[in-house]
This record gives structure tokens, C-alpha cells and sequence, in this order.
């Protein structure tokens, strides 16, 4: 994919164009996204003009670009040579990001095996990194890293690439994309140019995945309501959807027991979401409540053309809207935030969502 063929994001499309034109690259950009929204396809394609559209590079087996992204299993001390990195999931990697470039994290952790496992970019794999960019680059170009979700890198990794960050060698650049700014430690922020990949309009999502991944006006379109901008969860609604409907209904069933202030099916809800199968699958459904807490919201302040409702979506989010406090969506959404940001420092689960449905219960 080039950069022509990007679809969105206009104003970033046109400065990356302009940077491969001109050669004046930043050493380091830090793509933010919402997940599933597009970055790596960006990536991916401005890597296609730098290195004037080889196959290699869309085929990601150039030899001067190099993929980064959290595993299970790097080493944590500097001095050992790690046994695991990166390059040991590439194939898996490659299949799923060649497949699919709008991939959304959960299909990441489900494609490499990572599921119910806590990933990490380790000090290990820096160092293995380090010492690959000390080598000319094997065409004679850039040597490019492109870095996944570096907010799953640790102290120990950020300070062992602090000098080449700081003091690039000539043609050393560095590309990575997050979904949580806030996460990346600062050492890596302040070092990085920041741009911000929008979400995706909802006939942007119907054209790519009309024309890119063969699916039918209707069934494109629906699937655009739902996604919120990202077209990795387009694609997820359309592959999946018994995972939708268990959303849907577990996010119902805990609405209408706050609205009718009924606590016993509310903390039965949150047993429910204590017992999802991984923490993949309980901040997929932190999202997913956020997003509907989103049309809530929409729908209190009149504007519900934005919101997006399917038909049968209707009558619920009315509903909801009428009879919750106007203050309930943007609290309630505050509550399921700080729940991810929870479940990754793995505190006990039914104690964080039976409090997540409390605080609920005491705002609705």
C-alpha cells in the first residue's frame, strides 16, 4: 500500500509525503492511534516511499527495516543475551500484519499466542537492537525500526536506547506507534515528534473494507456504525460475532441494573466480567463500554446523528439516555478507563470490578 492509497488522515498523509519527498525525516515519530485505526498501515506505506516502493518493504522482509513489539520471555538484565526477541515471532507477526494492517491488539496477543500473558519489550531485546543498527544498512539506505506498542517498554529497555535516540547515526529511524501515549515513558515522548492518527469516518471504514477486504455495501456499512472509527473493530464485528453479542448483552444487563438500582444482577455482572477468559478480553470490554457510554452521552446532548445507532441499538441507548444523570456517561467512562489501566498491574479482578460496578451504582 503507498501513501496515495491511504484513505484518511489527509493532513498526516500530505507531511509524510512531503518528508520522504524532501528527506528531512525526524530520527524518531511516534504514531498515537486509537487501536485498530490505521497506524501501521501508515507505517507501513511511508516506509514504501523512503525505500521507493521495493517490495521487500510491503512484503516486510527488507533487510534494513526491523520490527520491535512486546513478547513473553525477554530477559530482564542487560547483560544476558536474551533467547527469545522479536525476530522469534516475526513469521506470526508478518502473517498477521500482511493479512490484516489494521490489526487491533487483542489480535495481535490472540495471532503471536500471547493471550492470558503479559507482554514486554525488554532490556534484552534493546540491546539486540543496539547492536543490529551498529551495522551499515545492507542496501546502502535507512535503517528504520518500526516499534509496536512502545508503551510496553521498561525502564531498563528505554534507558539502553536513550543515546541512540538522542544521537542518531546519520539514516537511523525510528517509527513507533501506541495506542496510550501517556504510558510511553517520558524519556521516549520527549525524544519522538508526535502525530496523531484520527479515527477513521464511517465512509472511509465502508470504502476500506468494500475495496480492500471484498465485504458487501451492507454489510460494510453496519459494521462502520459499530467501529468508532477503527477499522480493526469493523473487522472484528464481522468475524466475530458471538463476541459482539456477549458484549452487547453484558453491557445491557449491567445498565438496566444500575437504572433500576438493583444490586444483586449488577455485581453479577461484575463476576461476569472478572471471569472473561483473559485481561485481553476484560479491556476489550472496557472499551467497548466506553464506546457505548460515548452514545449515551451523544444522545443527552441531542446529537444523536453522531452517535450512530443501529436500528436495533435504538430503543436501549433512548432509554439509557432518558432515565441516567447527565453526569453518569463521562464519570462512567472515567470508571472503565481506570479499570484497564488496573487490570494491567494485575490487581485481583473481582475486587476491581465489583468496586468498578459500585462506583457505577453510586452515579447512575
Amino acid at each position: 500500500m503507498t501513501l496515495a492509497e491511504i484513505k484518511g488522515n489527509r493532513n498526516l498523509v500530505k507531511a509524510l509525503t512531503g518528508m520522504a519527498e524532501s528527506g528531512h525525516i525526524p530520527h524518531a515519530l511516534l504514531f498515537s492511534e486509537n487501536d485498530g485505526c490505521g497506524a501501521f498501515a501508515l507505517v507501513q506505506a511511508f516506509l514504501d516511499e523512503l525505500f521507493a516502493h521495493d517490495h521487500k518493504v510491503s512484503g516486510m522482509i527488507h533487510p534494513d527495516v526491523r520490527y520491535v513489539f512486546p513478547i513473553v520471555g525477554g530477559t530482564s538484565q542487560a547483560h544476558e543475551r536474551p533467547k527469545v526477541t522479536s525476530e522469534t515471532f516475526l513469521d506470526k507477526f508478518r502473517d498477521l500484519a500482511s493479512g490484516n494492517p489494521y490489526f487491533t491488539e487483542e489480535e495481535y496477543n490472540l495471532a503471536l499466542g500471547f493471550e492470558k500473558k503479559s507482554t514486554s519489550i525488554s532490556v534484552g531485546e534493546a540491546r539486540v537492537l543496539l547492536d543490529k543498527l551498529a551495522l551499515t544498512p545492507v542496501e546502502g539506505g535507512w535503517n528504520a525500526v518500526v516499534f509496536y506498542l512502545p508503551e510496553k517498554m521498561n525502564a531498563a529497555a528505554a534507558n539502553t536506547l536513550l543515546k541512540v535516540l538522542e544521537e542518531p547515526s546519520d539514516k537511523i529511524l525510528f517509527l513507533m506507534i501506541t495506542h496510550a501515549t501517556e504510558k510511553v515513558l517520558p524519556t521516549i515522548t520527549s525524544r519522538c515528534q508526535g502525530l496523531r492518527v484520527l479515527p477513521y469516518s464511517r465512509e472511509e471504514i465502508t470504502e476500506i473494507l468494500t475495496g480492500q477486504f471484498g465485504k458487501s455495501e451492507g454489510e460494510a456499512a453496519r459494521a462502520a456504525l459499530r467501529a468508532d472509527g477503527s477499522v480493526g473493530e469493523a473487522l472484528r464485528f464481522l468475524s466475530d460475532r458471538e463476541d459482539y453479542k456477549a458484549q452487547t448483552e453484558l453491557f445491557s444487563n449491567l445498565i438496566n441494573a444500575l437504572i433500576s438500582k438493583d444490586l444483586i444482577p449488577a455485581l453479577a455482572c461484575a463476576d461476569t466480567m472478572a471471569a472473561l477468559p483473559s485481561r485481553e478480553k476484560q479491556k476489550a470490554f472496557c472499551k467497548f463500554a466506553v464506546e457505548n457510554l460515548r452514545k449515551i452521552f451523544l444522545l443527552q446532548q441531542g446529537l444523536r446523528e453522531l452517535a450512530g445507532l443501529s436500528e436495533e441499538e435504538n430503543s436501549f441507548f433512548t432509554m439509557a439516555a432518558d432515565r441516567c444523570k447527565k453526569s453518569f456517561p463521562r464519570k462512567a467512562m472515567a470508571v472503565f478507563d481506570r479499570a484497564q489501566l488496573l487490570i494491567d498491574r494485575n490487581v485481583n479482578q473481582k475486587i476491581l470490578f465489583c468496586d468498578l460496578v459500585n462506583r457505577l451504582y453510586e452515579n447512575i
